[in-house]
């Protein structure tokens, strides 16, 4: 759990610092080019690490369909809703409304993927939204209010994105960022330059690294938590990225501090505390699969034996046997079990 939480956190940090810079392009570059950029960014980060390790094709062929529909929600159609959104936000309200994801990954994890909530989660989940709503409440203005949902509506997508690749055990998390980054990233970014004019070399450079970082690493270390921790508690860890975009906005940016941002982000401190520890235990059935991530020989779930006597962490396709156990656990890659 320790290592999903400083993935996921790692994940936050990067995303959240990328967001206000990405707010100031935001403002003079069309909604569609920026988004590709960033992706394509994304893929660019990732490429060595995708090339290097290629995925076995049978592999591919089981988690196509769940990996094109992250590319096309979350890749393509999620980044777009995001860059509209950001030009009637300022960076640091942006930033917090981001923390949406969280509400809307924790439903759909819990009443479509059917994974394991509890009190904890769900009660920091209300906090998150409650802080989310003071920024679009009755003190908001009408650019304010279409920014914010867009950006909801970004965070909808990012939800269903965020429970899919948290199951596609397949594909290793750099070939999920990669697809995301190439795909979406070419196709937004061809609609942009038909709509309008291409944004000069110096805007180009700038999209491509945040999106290197804030979107490809962060991409890449979020899912790779999301199989340690399950889709709902790494997005709750992953929400303490509006926290750093506001400081972003507010210490390097020069934004003005607001009292309804403030009070957000206190709200949704509480909130990301409050879960900050829920596993549980009892006896569960683990069924026969075969699928691909990293692992050591020392979790109680990987007995199988490598010829030269390696049990240190890795990552291989490997199959598992079915068992019945009890022990403390959250919903990672091996506990998706019903309750």
């Amino acid at each position: 759990m320790r290592r999903g939480v400083l993935r996921a956190g790692l994940a936050a940090l990067l995303f959240g610092a990328s967001t206000p810079f990405a707010a100031q392009l935001a403002r003079d570059v069309n909604p569609f080019t920026l988004a590709g950029l960033l992706y394509l960014g994304a893929a660019l980060a990732v490429l060595p690490g995708a090339v290097s390790r290629r995925p076995d094709p049978a592999a591919l062929r089981r988690g196509a369909p769940r990996l094109a529909l992250a590319v096309v929600v979350g890749g393509a159609a999620g980044p777009v809703l995001l860059a509209l959104g950001l030009q009637h936000a300022s960076a640091a309200n942006a930033s917090l409304l981001l923390n949406l994801e969280l509400v809307f990954t924790v439903v759909l994890a819990s009443v479509v993927f059917r994974e394991h909530i509890g009190p904890r989660v769900a009660a920091g989940t209300l906090l998150v939204g409650a802080a989310s709503l003071v920024l679009a409440g009755p003190g908001a203005t009408d650019g304010l209010r279409l920014g914010a949902l867009l950006i909801a509506a970004a965070c909808v997508c990012w939800a269903i994105d965020n429970s899919v690749t948290a199951e596609l055990d397949e594909l290793a998390p750099v070939h999920i960022t990669f697809a995301k980054g190439l795909v979406a990233g070419t196709a937004n970014t061809v609609i942009g330059l038909t709509a309008a004019p291409a944004p000069t070399a110096g805007v180009v450079g700038a999209a491509l690294l945040i999106g290197a970082l804030g979107y490809g690493l962060s991409i890449t270390l979020w899912v790779a938590g999301a199989r340690d921790l399950g889709a709902a508690r790494a997005q709750v860890v992953f929400a303490t990225a509006p926290f750093l975009g506001a400081v972003v906005a507010w210490t390097v940016l020069r934004e003005p501090v607001r009292m309804p941002t403030v009070v957000a982000l206190l709200l949704a401190a509480v909130g990301v505390a409050l879960v900050s520890r829920s596993d549980h235990a009892h006896e569960h059935r683990h069924e026969a699969t075969v699928h691909d991530h990293e692992h050591t020989h020392d979790d109680g779930h990987h007995d199988h034996v490598h010829a030269d006597g390696f049990t240190g962490r890795h990552q291989h396709p490997h199959g598992h046997g079915a068992v019945r156990h009890s022990h403390p656990h959250v919903p990672d890659l091996h506990h998706r079990h019903v309750h």
